[in-house]
């Protein structure tokens, strides 16, 4: 049980939810009509396994980082628990498997759309952009961004710009979601020389950053409305949840000690959850 838990905690499960309740809603606002049970639960299904292998290798390779880290310090390999060589085995096998699912039950273009994504968080961010700019999240942030156009493109198999428009709303949100953090855990990426941007830039830059994002945030996410995909429930749940966003990057911008930082940090997780749910609400109910 010790080993199955060591390898469920390689697959970052709870960004890996976080990614496949975006990929859901993507699938479900697609189409008018509720498509084939059986397609979305493929879908699902691989683009769970592909985002799985992703958080592994990220893992593999920032191993020796993650155990300096007091965030990520305890994880399977810094730990000792999980070898990089079966961790390796284990995130080939993940991947492979995602990918078979995809192409076979799904669609060729869903499966390389995802692997597209794996290639650029695992890689392209991990190993080249996490510690060449402290625009990394930015830059990274459309791979993490994918997974609604990755659920959309199940059911259509195209790529709409509607789905776009769900991917530019996560694209938005990563910035001022993961500062947040950043500066929480600032002392951590001081220490291990990566170039985050309250590290390179100071805490103070970065706040502002924040609110400034932030604002692109609440722009980009009356997009759904203007275009007349959603309509007023989504508008009004939107403005409601830009608002109180940007009541919390203006009281961090103020905030002498940082203390808002986390609190920042965990109201764009519900965010993310619960602008994605106002669109499907008001796609299905209103």
């Amino acid at each position: 049980m010790s080993t199955l838990k060591n390898y469920y905690e390689l697959c970052k499960p709870n960004v890996v939810l976080m990614m496949l309740i975006t990929a859901l809603v993507g699938s479900l606002l697609a189409s008018k009509t509720l498509a084939p049970i059986s397609l979305i639960a493929f879908a699902m299904l691989g683009i769970g396994l592909c985002a799985s292998s992703a958080a592994a290798i990220n893992q593999i390779i920032d191993r020796k980082v993650d155990a300096n880290m007091n965030r990520t310090e305890n994880r399977p390999i810094p730990q000792g628990d999980v070898t990089p060589m079966k961790a390796s085995i284990f995130a080939l096998v993940l991947g492979v498997s995602g990918a078979f699912i995809l192409v076979i039950y799904v669609n060729v273009l869903t499966a390389i759309l995802t692997l597209a994504s794996l290639i650029g968080y695992a890689f392209i961010y991990t190993v080249y952009l996490k510690r060449a700019t402290p625009q990394n999240i930015v830059i990274g942030g459309l791979a993490g961004a994918a997974p609604p156009l990755l659920g959309w493109t199940a059911v259509t198999n195209s790529v709409d710009p509607n789905a776009l428009l769900l991917v530019l709303i996560i694209f938005a949100w990563t910035p001022p979601h993961f500062w947040a953090l950043a500066i929480h855990r600032r002392e951590d990426y001081a220490k291990e020389n990566i170039p985050m941007l309250p590290v390179t830039h100071g805490v103070k830059f970065t706040k502002l950053q924040i609110i400034l994002y932030t604002i692109i945030l609440c722009l980009v996410s009356l997009l759904p409305f203007i275009v007349m995909m959603s309509g007023i429930f989504y508008l009004i749940s939107a403005s409601i949840l830009d608002a109180i966003f940007l009541f919390y990057a203006v009281k961090l911008y103020r905030d002498k000690n940082n203390e808002n930082a986390f609190p920042t940090f965990v109201y764009s997780i519900y965010y993310i959850f619960l602008i994605f749910a106002a669109l499907l609400v008001d796609h299905y109910l209103i």
